[in-house]
C-alpha cells in the first residue's frame, strides 16, 4: 500500500451516492486538485464515511472533489496522511486545524 492516497478524485455529490457506513479516511481537493482537508470516519461517526464526508463538505466550501479509503485503522491512517502532507508541504491542509504529530519522511 502506498503511503500517499493515490485513488482518483470523485465529485463530492457522486461520491455521496456511492459511500456507505464504512470506517475510513478521506481527502477533499479544490478545483486545482490540491488537498484542502483530510478527515476520517471512526467508530463514533454517524453513517460512517457517508456521514463524515457530507458533514465536512458543508464546512469546507473550497472542496469540489473527494477520494477515500476504507480501513478499520482509520485513526492511524489519518495521522499518516497528515504527516505525509506536512512532510510534502510544510503544513497541514488549509481546512484542517493544527495538529501535533510525529515526523514522517516518505520516499
Amino acid at each position: 500500500m502506498a503511503v500517499r492516497l493515490t485513488k482518483p478524485w470523485i465529485q463530492i455529490d457522486a461520491a455521496l451516492e456511492m459511500l456507505h457506513g464504512h470506517l475510513g479516511v478521506f481527502q477533499f481537493a479544490d478545483d486545482q486538485d490540491q488537498v484542502v482537508f483530510i478527515g476520517y470516519a471512526g467508530g463514533k461517526s454517524q453513517f460512517g464515511l457517508r456521514g463524515e464526508v457530507a458533514a465536512a463538505a458543508q464546512q469546507v466550501p473550497a472542496a469540489v472533489s473527494v477520494r477515500y479509503e476504507i480501513t478499520s485503522a482509520y485513526h492511524s491512517r489519518f495521522r499518516e496522511l497528515m504527516m505525509v502532507h506536512i512532510a510534502d508541504f510544510g503544513t497541514a491542509p488549509v481546512a484542517n486545524a493544527p495538529i501535533s504529530l510525529g515526523k514522517l519522511s516518505p520516499a
